[in-house]
């Protein structure tokens, strides 16, 4: 297990430029924000590429593009995916196909940012092989999935549950906007290629509520006593974005160009990420609104799934595990909370350092400390039943961690982004709003930084270019993934750069030098 390495200052390069890009799209320091109009736009492309950076390839997608890049150390394009859609990346699977989601050009009717409503498979040779889509009025796929080995798909979607619905499950009223409320739930899907899908199994949040403000309700009862459950009316007094938050998500591609604060009232989960784990069939979620990651049990059928009972672990589709917020369960208080709108939790591989945590990109929007985006490794309390140990009326642990970095105060990333633990002990982070990815050892050094030097290149929703952020156009990233070099998918291919100098941003930037 490694050991924490709180590091805010490791390796600050273009801190300047970096810095004032932060408050050009987050206006936290007025005195720099001043300096907006004379200042040079950021150089992009391979910014440092030091000793001990992991082998391979990184694979990612800019959010506004139709293009998922595969590049190398050096920050050239090895091979790229175009797609019909613009989406967030994807999965390289073994047999050298991409698996991504796309966004529904025709969805409009939820409003929420991470809205994709499609996935697709993509050969090597740009050939869509599979496409099904999940988009209507009533249920839409969103953020992310996670290939399982047996070819199939976990899928995150959003439902619609009325006004009345929510009201009827004890919601406060206060609380329901007059869309309703839309609750996500977990999607297995087996591909029928070349468009269609079967739904083998499914797991609703809505089938584990907790209540304590309507006796006359279902689910009555305390939440501190149902762990496993969600309290629907945790958030009732949780902070939304401001105006000015919107706007800037807006300009970014992630928010529909048209959307209002009160459409995002009914998004009160926001489930952004979701990852397997084939050892202990279970699967890991980030839930950023309530600031927790949940784990559930994926061993139920669909039936026991909606229950308390049954699969591996005997709790059925219950929670088996939640970290980040215990207050949101009533086993902590308001200064208990440790993640802030983070993403992308996800479990460390086997043979990896620190194989069977959890890593996290703790975002750190609304952080009571003020401090600045972190990744973060905790050790859950795995029993050997596939339970988690909770004591009596406590918090689930760990209350310390495992290990943590902070991002440079310059890569401050509010939303999106993600990160993953290499084979050699480094961990990949995206710094999302920016594009930027880095790569960064375990005594917290970053040793590869690249800056995604293309922007979006699909119209948003009503059909507008997509607009410059701070002077720039809007190159943010969702997450990024390194490919290893002896990963299956890349087996007998020859493997030359596209282009040998990679796409800049600035001219003054030179290119790296081979090896």
């Amino acid at each position: 297990m490694l050991a924490a390495m709180p590091s805010l200052s490791t390796s600050i390069r273009f801190g300047f430029l970096s810095l004032l890009h932060l408050v050009l799209l987050f206006g936290t320091h007025s005195a720099l924000a001043e300096a907006k109009a004379s200042a040079p736009l950021l150089p992009r492309g391979l910014i440092t590429k030091e000793a001990g950076v992991a082998p391979g390839y990184v694979l990612f997608g800019p959010i506004l593009s139709d293009r998922t890049y595969l590049i190398d150390n050096d920050g050239r394009v090895i091979h790229e995916w175009k797609s019909a859609y613009s989406g967030s990346g994807g999965y390289l699977l073994p047999n050298g196909n991409l698996l991504r989601t796309g966004r529904d050009p025709d969805a409009l009717h939820f409003r929420a940012g991470g809205v994709s409503g499609i996935v697709q498979e993509i050969a090597w040779d740009g050939t869509v092989v599979w496409e099904w889509r999940l988009s209507d009025r009533n249920k839409i796929l969103h953020h992310d999935i996670a290939p399982l080995p047996n070819g199939n798909i976990l899928a995150i979607a959003w439902e619609v549950k009325t006004q009345q619905e929510a009201l009827r499950v004890g919601r406060r009223a206060d609380t329901v906007p007059e869309q309703g409320l839309h609750p996500d739930f977990v999607l297995e899907i087996r591909p029928l290629p070349p468009d269609d899908a079967s739904i083998v199994w499914e797991w609703h949040v809505w089938d584990h509520l907790v209540q304590n403000q309507d006796p006359k309700a279902p689910d009555y009862g305390e939440p501190a006593e149902h762990p496993g459950r969600l309290d629907i009316n945790a958030l009732a007094a949780a902070p939304n974005l401001s105006a000015k938050e919107l706007e800037r998500l807006k300009a970014l591609g992630y928010m529909p160009p048209d959307a209002k604060l009160q459409d995002l009232d009914s998004d009160f989960l926001h489930i952004n990420s979701i990852d397997y784990n084939a050892t202990l069939d279970q699967f890991v979620l980030s839930v950023p609104e309530l600031g927790e990651i949940w784990i559930v049990d994926h061993s139920t059928t669909t039936a026991k799934a909606r229950g308390s009972s049954g699969g591996r672990a005997g709790r059925g589709g219950d929670l088996l595990y939640r970290w980040g917020n215990p207050a949101v369960y009533g086993r902590g208080v308001l200064s208990s909370q440790r993640l802030f709108y983070q993403h992308d939790a996800r479990w460390i591989p086997d043979g990896f350092p620190g194989a069977g945590d959890l890593t996290i990109f703790n975002n750190g929007r609304n952080r009571t400390d003020g401090g600045p985006s972190t990744v973060e490794q905790i050790a859950a309390p795995l029993r050997s039943d596939g339970r988690y140990t909770l004591e009596s009326g406590k918090a689930y642990g760990p209350t310390a961690l495992a290990w943590s970095w902070a991002l440079p105060l310059d890569r401050f990333a509010p939303f999106i982004s993600g990160a993953e633990r290499q084979p050699n002990g480094n961990t990949l982070v995206c710094s999302g709003p920016g594009g930027i990815l880095l790569e960064v050892s375990a005594e917290g050094r970053i040793v590869w930084e690249y800056r995604n030097p293309f922007s979006g290149d699909v119209r948003l929703a009503d059909g507008s270019p997509p607009q410059p952020v701070g002077g720039e156009k809007p190159y943010a990233v969702f997450r990024a993934s390194r490919i290893a070099p002896d990963h299956p998918a890349l087996r007998d291919r020859k493997l030359m750069p596209i282009d040998p100098q990679p796409a800049w941003h600035s001219p003054a930037l030179a290119p790296p030098s081979p090896g």
